[in-house]
């Protein structure tokens, strides 16, 4: 089953990533502003994460976050890029989101997640081969009260009560969900289950890749001995790109920022840090490696020109099988105005193509070069005979 002929759409899943020596209010103040650029630049989606150690993907709530983003835009809706839902109780994620789809007009997306760093995990004393299980009891808890349902529910760590949401989502039934996906088929199979939309968020890497197709083949087999309908159209691909006039210069921009990226995995990982990462001495080792072989679950940077973006897109559908929206895994490589370029020049040249957006532009050209000895023809006797004419009454 291939996806259908829907408007492919666009947009940019940022975590953030912020280098721990910079201004950390400006750093967010710089996604505000990179979110009202994919605004003007008519991008569909943009998204924003949750995390709460390690000091460099600095947002500790999307919701915030997005209420204020939604204040700067007008067309692009707005994705928690995950919601930890075992980090809350699901009664309050239900509220703040059902809030925040009216404030943005029913431009809101609930992204869920089990919370991606064990740190955070281990800070609320949640143990991390706990956290798929809860994150399914609350979601499965948040869909009933989302959708306008009394439930009552008791857990080893949330209870519900006769709980009802007495505000109810902007967006009816409800707002968007999608589940967070990468390399186990434990994302996929909730997804079909529940007949909500997946995210994918380790399409470059070498492992999520090989599953894109067993990925949705599982989200389809679930959904169906469920009695749920899921669709490649809400099937969300993410992939880390930067993208320049040439190859070289896509590098060039990316490269010191990736060798501060590749730095910051190895503190993160400490002892585990592969040696492919540890033995990075510079900036072009970095971006060798990051365009290579890749960081791990971070994936394979494809870095180049908008030839490459479209090519490297193609061939992630063909491996998946279809899918409705490509995000930029975002990740702050390289300066904020190449970033803003980058990201320019995809919206100019690469989003058309597989949009379609100007298929009637060319067919027009082409019927007017087809038909051209007849409108030259045409257009010539007319000026001879105004010509004519003119001379006649003098």
């Amino acid at each position: 089953m291939t996806r259908s002929s829907q408007r492919m759409r666009f947009g940019a899943f940022i975590a953030p990533y912020h280098l721990l020596k910079e201004n950390p209010t400006l750093a967010i103040e710089r996604d505000l502003e990179l979110i009202a650029l994919l605004d003007k630049l008519d991008y569909d989606e943009a998204w924003m994460g949750e995390h709460h150690s390690a000091g460099t993907e600095l947002i500790g709530s999307p919701e915030v976050f997005l209420a204020a983003a939604a204040e700067r835009t007008k067309h692009i809706r707005l994705g928690a890029g995950v919601a930890s839902l075992t980090f809350h109780h699901p009664l309050i994620v239900a509220d703040r989101f059902s809030q925040l789809d009216h404030q943005t007009r029913g431009r809101i997306i609930l992204g869920a997640g089990p919370g991606q760093l064990p740190s955070d995990a281990s800070m609320m004393g949640i143990k991390s081969t706990d956290q798929r299980r809860m994150m399914v009891e609350s979601l499965e808890s948040i869909i009933q009260l989302l959708e306008g349902e009394v439930v009552s529910r008791d857990t080893d760590w949330f209870k519900l009560r006769e709980a009802q949401l007495h505000l109810r989502p902007y967006q009816t039934p409800r707002m968007e969900i999608a589940v967070a996906a990468s390399v186990t088929p434990s994302g996929p199979a909730l997804a079909g289950r529940l007949g909500l939309s997946m995210l994918s968020l380790a399409a470059s890497s070498v492992a999520g890749y090989s599953a894109l197709p067993e990925h949705w083949h599982i989200c389809e087999s679930e959904a169906a001995k469920h009695g749920q309908h899921v669709s490649r159209d809400r099937w969300r691909v993410a992939a880390p790109m930067h993208i320049a006039p040439t190859r070289e210069q896509a590098w060039e921009e990316a490269k010191e920022g990736t060798f501060e990226f590749v730095k910051y995995f190895c503190s993160l990982l400490g002892d585990f840090a592969p040696p492919s990462m540890t033995q990075v001495a510079n900036a072009d080792d970095a971006i060798k490696l990051w365009t290579g072989e890749g960081l791990g679950m971070f994936g394979v940077l494809m870095a180049g020109t908008p030839d490459d973006a479209i090519a490297y897109i193609e061939n992630l559908q063909a491996r998946s099988g279809g899918f409705g929206t490509f995000l930029f895994l975002a990740h702050n490589c390289a300066s904020f105005d190449a970033t803003r370029r980058s990201y320019e020049l995809f919206a100019r040249y690469v989003m058309p193509h597989f949009q379609h957006s100007n298929t009637a532009r060319y067919n027009s050209l082409a019927w007017v070069g087809a038909n051209a000895p007849a409108f030259i023809g045409g257009l010539t006797q007319a000026q001879e005979k105004a010509v004519l004419d003119y001379e006649t009454k003098k």
